[in-house]
Parts: structure tokens; C-alpha cells; sequence
């Protein structure tokens, strides 16, 4: 998937100065190797290669790279229920709260997904259950999973209402 494209890097300096900033680098201005090896990243979460991304990660890859929809490599692991990809990434430093480019969080994903045991690890370590749209509590009501509310310390009818119009 080497078409996978990343955000993340520092944008390069163009008065000659090694001036860092946060802003990410356009994907065209990176190597085709880089590119590469981000794509390669992406998919190591997505699979659960928890072993060979653990190496990177200690070799200095960043805990919260993103590619081109914004998702992080701990969305691609919890999404497709690797749990324990998604407990070395938390291990690692990787923010539990960042929200790609739909505004989906990486527990809400989880929870739409059924991953019951990625939902549990993802909430103790403090990942917010209202953050993105749909939120997690949100997914949990949609589609009826008690054992989730509870986790979450949430009654069925607790909380807001949601409102559908067919019009």
C-alpha cells in the first residue's frame, strides 16, 4: 500500500536554518522510501504485528503518526481488533484521544466494531468514551451492548438523546 500517504513530519527549513516546527510535511515532498515505510507501518497495525512494530516504535517511530485520513496507528489496531498491538501502542506513548479526519475516535471504533476486550484496554487507559461523532457511548446505545455501557459506567437511558429525522 505504498500509496499510503503521512503527516506527521517536520517541514523542512527553507531559510537554511535548522529551525524545527510541528507542521506536517506534505507527503510529495517526501522519498518514495519514507512513504514506503510509512505504508508499511500503517499496515503492521492494521494486521497486528505487534512484535515487528514494537521494534520501530523503540527504534524512534512516532507514537501518534497519522496517514492521509488522519487515522494513527493505534486507530488501525484497535479498529481491527488487535489488543495487543493496541496495548503496546498505550504502552508506548500513543494518545488514546486522537481523532482522524472523520472525527472517530479510536474507542468508538472499537466499539462499533465489537472488539469488546481493544474496548477495554483503550478505556482503562483513559480514553475519553465522549470524544468524536459518533462518540463510543453513542456506538454502545446504537447497537444495544450492555456489557459496554457498563463498562463505561453508563445506564442505557443516562446521558443524551438522539434525535433521527426521515425527512
Amino acid at each position: 500500500m505504498a500509496s499510503e500517504q503521512t503527516n506527521g513530519a517536520a517541514a523542512p527549513s527553507t531559510d537554511g536554518a535548522s529551525t524545527s516546527t510541528n507542521a506536517p510535511q506534505s507527503p510529495s515532498d517526501l522519498p518514495a522510501a519514507a512513504l514506503d515505510l510509512a505504508a508499511k507501518l500503517f499496515d503492521l497495525a492494521r494486521s497486528g504485528e505487534t512484535t515487528t512494530l514494537s521494534q520501530y516504535l523503540s527504534a524512534g517511530v512516532p507514537k501518534n503518526l497519522t496517514n492521509s485520513q488522519g487515522d494513527t496507528l493505534l486507530m488501525l489496531a484497535s479498529y481491527h481488533g488487535h489488543k495487543e498491538t493496541t496495548k503496546l501502542l498505550l504502552d508506548s506513548g500513543a494518545d488514546a484521544n486522537v481523532l482522524n479526519a472523520r472525527g472517530q475516535s479510536p474507542i468508538a471504533g472499537a466499539v462499533f466494531k465489537g472488539w469488546d476486550e481493544v474496548v477495554k484496554v483503550l478505556f482503562e487507559a483513559g480514553a475519553d468514551i465522549r470524544a468524536g461523532q459518533p462518540n463510543a457511548v453513542d456506538c454502545a446505545r446504537m447497537f444495544k451492548m450492555d456489557s459496554v455501557l457498563k463498562l463505561f459506567g453508563v445506564e442505557e437511558g443516562d446521558g443524551r438523546t438522539v434525535e433521527v429525522n426521515s425527512t
